[in-house]
């Protein structure tokens, strides 16, 4: 099957940083401008970029000017999460030049706001489901939300998504791998589109992903790898072609 590696942007007060297993606390700031980062990754082969603003998901500010900067200087989708808690936010990350936005704490908190976004946006909505085991966290990871995965994601398809990322809080940062078990029961169970997040290390990780999971696992984003020199952009794209 085709697998898509989509590298990951996140920031914080307007740098690159990885956090481990979603704390605030376990920051690894990366040097470098975002934009350049952006322009590597799609010199090296990226079809697709994913930018999470850190601060607007923590409600502690916003990274709108950097994600302008980031989509202004690439021809690829960038799809964008972090803080979309209503239709103001997302529609300023449309303007800012955003194809994609995630809607994570929505669905959950607001679940008529999230799916108004679905009747009005349509694909462009992309769900962002974020557990730890089968428990949905919210809120920048901070709080629990009450809800189970795959209550969730049979609610989100009910309303039209076609595409969610899920990522294993636990496994984010780690270099652990994915979550390949809990992935490949979801994607047999709902006929969605989904995007694997949290726990690559190398290549090998990629390729037992696509081995392990249903055809609709079809991208994979990876963020501490490329930024540690673990895993090469461009030689795991060829891997996998």
């Amino acid at each position: 099957m085709s697998l898509t590696i989509v590298p990951a942007i996140d920031l914080r007060g307007g740098k690159c940083v990885r956090l481990l297993y979603g704390d605030p606390a376990r920051e690894t700031r990366y040097d470098g401008d975002p934009v350049d980062r952006a322009r590597a990754f799609v010199a090296a082969g990226a079809q697709r970029l994913h930018v999470v603003d850190l601060d607007g998901a923590f409600g502690t500010g916003e990274n709108l000017d950097a994600l302008r900067a980031i989509c202004a200087a690439v021809d690829v989708p960038v799809q964008t999460g972090g803080g979309l808690r209503d239709e103001a936010a997302v529609r300023a990350r449309f303007e800012a030049g955003a194809a994609f936005a995630i809607v994570g704490t929505l669905l959950v908190e607001a679940p008529d706001a999230a799916r108004a976004l679905v009747e009005l946006f349509g694909t462009r909505i992309v769900a962002g489901v974020d557990a730890r085991g089968t428990q949905v966290a919210v809120r920048g990871w901070q709080s629990r939300g009450g809800v189970q995965r795959d209550d969730l994601l049979r609610e989100v398809q009910s309303w039209g998504i076609e595409r969610v990322v899920v990522t294993e809080i636990s496994r984010d940062g780690s270099g652990t791998g994915y979550d390949y078990a809990a992935l490949a029961v979801a994607a047999a169970a709902f006929p969605l589109k989904f995007t694997a997040s949290g726990g690559a290390r190398d290549v090998a990780d990629l390729r037992a992903l696509r081995a392990a999971t249903p055809a609709n696992v079809d991208q994979a984003i990876v963020g501490r790898a490329l930024y540690e020199g673990t895993l090469d952009l461009a030689e795991a794209l060829a891997a996998l072609a």
